[in-house]
């Protein structure tokens, strides 16, 4: 087979929700410093580290390349605590974020490891990171506050920045998530912030079925519930000979 042609960038306001979430995430940069570190946080945003942190050891475990030298996206780092897992298991990692202030913290932690050799930190759309394609992708709740309409076309562009695997978590459409979500809708635009967003069933099916079509299949799926995080993780594994060669 021939290299598979890219997917185009999706419309329906993707730069705008993109921008806003940028905006958004740099202005709690400190939070997420604290987050994502071993400070002492409360009960309900410990619950949500405590997921967090499971979902990252779900998918370290799912990546079979240990000590390989093979190179991983990590789209959508934040400030960098699965970027820097993957870089000491040995892999050249690439931790794509639009949020500068998040991407600063990412930088400065790779530096205290001693891990910067094995890392590139960049403040970019996830969907188009130079380098592409990457031996694997993984976007932990990177998707989780786009649109049900955005999420087809941002899977499947996604989907061309990998040759083997592909990991995304979406947020599962629960009866908890979805009270949340209606709350959050009534809210002034100017006090949101963005939001999880529930993916339906359909959503997602359509996305994976443009993954198909680039010779991607269904692998493993395991969803976290800790307190008020609640995220699905899906792998989805790619064809050999559908394997990007180049990404335009």
């Amino acid at each position: 087979m021939g290299p598979v042609r890219p997917a185009t960038l999706p419309s329906d306001g993707w730069s705008r929700t993109r921008d806003w979430i940028g905006e958004h995430f740099d202005g709690r940069s400190r939070s997420w410093r604290e987050l994502t570190s071993d400070e002492p946080l409360g009960r309900i945003r410990s619950t949500v580290r405590a997921g967090r942190r499971r979902m990252q050891e779900t998918i370290l475990s799912w990546l079979d390349a240990e000590g390989r030298d093979e190179t991983v996206l990590d789209a959508g780092c934040g400030p960098g605590p699965l970027t820097l897992a993957l870089a000491r298991r040995g892999y050249q990692v690439v931790g794509a974020d639009i949020s500068a202030e998040l991407v600063a913290v990412a930088r400065e932690r790779a530096v205290a490891a001693g891990l910067e050799d094995r890392i590139r930190l960049a403040v970019e759309d996830m969907l188009a990171v130079p380098g592409a394609p990457f031996d694997h992708v993984v976007a932990m709740d990177s998707f989780l506050h786009y649109t049900p309409e955005q999420l087809p076309a941002a899977l499947e562009r996604m989907g061309t920045q990998a040759r083997r695997t592909f990991v995304f978590t979406y947020a599962p459409r629960t009866p908890f998530l979805a009270v949340m979500h209606a709350v959050g809708t009534l809210l002034p635009a100017r006090n949101r912030s963005p939001h999880i967003t529930p993916l339906p069933r359909a959503r997602l099916q359509e996305g994976l079925d443009r993954l198909a079509t680039q010779g991607w299949r269904t692998g493993r799926t395991y969803r976290v519930s800790s307190g008020f995080y609640i995220s699905q993780a899906q792998e989805m594994v790619r064809d050999p000979d559908r394997a990007p060669e180049a990404v335009g």
